[in-house]
């Protein structure tokens, strides 16, 4: 496997570049801290000929017609299906993913329901006032868009962005990170093995030039960006200066409301669960803050401890290891020292973890699954996006005062709440200032649902028909009747 990351190489078009404009540089295994491999850092140059060979691309894409469209992403699913223990594996050695984790599964289904979109696309028809005639509207590609992932969950990343836009009929530029560029490039090859015209989708690893050169390029119609609001707004101010239209997935420091009717054996299980096992905390929608009742706060918090001191850290390409390393050792060094600050300021308490990996995992990037309760609302681990194994409970009173907390935020991704009570349910979720909220459970991201934020999470959906229209435009045709 890592003779396969050695030699990997950009892909642009149907070509593999031996080098790249800006070098290369070192990969390290967050799981042993050791270098593996070397990764070609692409910049402006590659951006635009993967953009010009992206226009012929988009082009050939679109005469294939929707019904081969449709059949080449169904057998671009079989072939990642076929290819799930490679692209496991080398996701536990780019960032850390145990080979444990359901990734691959989640991102099967929306290649399989996008596929089933691509000859789907329908307009609307209707007659104009004032004038003999009809009118029809045709629900068109945009053309060449522009993606850009984060590093925590390559293939959910690619095939909740990139399927979509193809299945709409668009080319894509695709910009992984340096830190996981192999997922990507292997979704590359399988792309174009499952019969997508070369140049339809190019993947271009690199860093800020190639992102902005990839935003700035007059050939890219659209960008679509996935990680943090920083980063976020240096994408912004690009795509304005080209009055360029932009679909964002940002961060969130997501709240789940525990009432005191909630089944505490569900909510402790899934508050553990799903804020500290799912890529190591690293994840934009998990349920890192929650807001437990008073009335079984105590009972709750030792529920939750009692599940989280079960976690498994290990090896992520062992398949009993439930948490893996953290992306790197700058990134485990920054989540200690929020667990440092915290223990010193939050005035909760440390129930379990806070600590380094320990024995065999000291090498690597590995942070222990950490729990804080009793944290006041407004401390900085109760607030921030951590992204990180690093769980906060703070204890409410009424349920208004956990509403309140739960919508002070700056961020508005996912939310959750835990109840019996039917009227709660609907009148919490309605006042919850988030994209999405699950009730009793964790959001299962399906491929037939929009998801997205509001706030400083971002805007734009992915899912559903909503998710096919970001990589659409609307075309009106009037025609005048004699």
């Amino acid at each position: 496997m890592t003779d396969w990351l050695a030699a990997n190489r950009p892909l642009i078009g149907a070509e593999r570049p031996a080098t790249a404009s800006l070098g290369t540089r070192d990969h390290v295994n967050p799981a042993t801290g050791k270098v593996q491999a070397s990764v070609l850092i692409c910049g402006a140059a590659e951006i635009d000929a993967a953009a010009r060979a992206a226009i012929p691309g988009q082009r050939a894409w679109l005469e294939l017609g929707p019904e081969k469209r449709r059949d080449c992403l169904l057998r671009l699913a079989d072939l990642v299906e076929a290819d799930t223990g490679r692209l496991l594996h080398t996701a536990a050695l780019e960032c850390g993913t145990p080979v444990s984790s359901n990734g691959s599964a989640l991102a099967l289904s929306w290649i399989r329901y996008y596929a089933g979109w691509a000859d789907k696309v329908e307009g609307t028809f209707s007659e104009p006032f004032g004038i003999k005639g009809l009118a029809y509207s045709k629900h068109e590609p945009i053309g060449v868009i522009g993606v850009i992932i984060p590093w925590n969950s390559p293939l959910v990343a690619i095939t909740m962005t990139v399927v979509l836009a193809l299945a709409a009929g668009n080319a894509v530029i695709l910009k992984p990170p340096t830190q996981t560029p192999f997922v990507a490039l292997r979704f590359g090859e399988l792309a174009l093995e499952a019969g997508i015209p070369a140049g339809t989708l190019s993947v271009v690893p690199g860093d800020a030039e190639a992102g902005e050169a990839l935003i700035a390029h007059p050939a890219v119609g659209k960008v679509s960006f996935t990680g943090g609001d920083i980063v976020a707004r240096a994408v912004m101010r690009t795509a304005a200066e080209h009055l360029k239209p932009v679909a964002l997935e940002l961060g969130g420091k997501s709240a789940n409301l525990v009432f005191a009717d909630a089944d505490l054996d569900l909510a402790a299980s899934m508050a553990a669960t799903c804020s500290l096992v799912p890529l190591a905390g690293q994840g934009c929608v998990l349920p890192t803050r929650v807001y437990a009742h008073a009335a079984i706060f105590d009972e709750f918090v030792e529920r939750v401890r009692a599940t989280a001191q079960h976690f498994t850290l290990g090896d992520p390409l062992d398949r009993a290891t439930v948490v893996g390393p953290v992306i790197s050792e700058a990134a485990a060094q920054r989540i200690m020292g929020v667990i440092e600050r915290a223990r010193a300021e939050s005035g909760g308490q440390l129930v379990t973890g806070g600590r380094r990996g320990q024995g065999e995992l000291a090498a690597g990037s590995f942070v222990e699954p950490t729990v804080f309760a009793g944290v006041a609302h407004d401390s900085h681990v109760a607030r921030e996006e951590v992204f990180g194994p690093v769980l906060s409970i703070v204890r409410f009173e009424q349920d208004g005062d956990a509403v309140a907390m739960a919508n002070d935020s700056r961020f508005g991704l996912g939310a959750y709440l835990h109840t019996r009570d039917l009227t709660r349910a609907h009148t919490v979720a309605a006042q919850l200032q988030a994209g999405a909220v699950a009730v009793n459970g964790m959001l299962p991201m399906s491929p037939n649902q929009p998801f997205g934020g509001v706030k400083q999470s971002g805007f734009g959906r992915e899912g559903g028909r909503p998710g096919l229209e970001e990589f659409m435009q609307i075309k009106q045709v009037l025609l005048h009747l004699r």
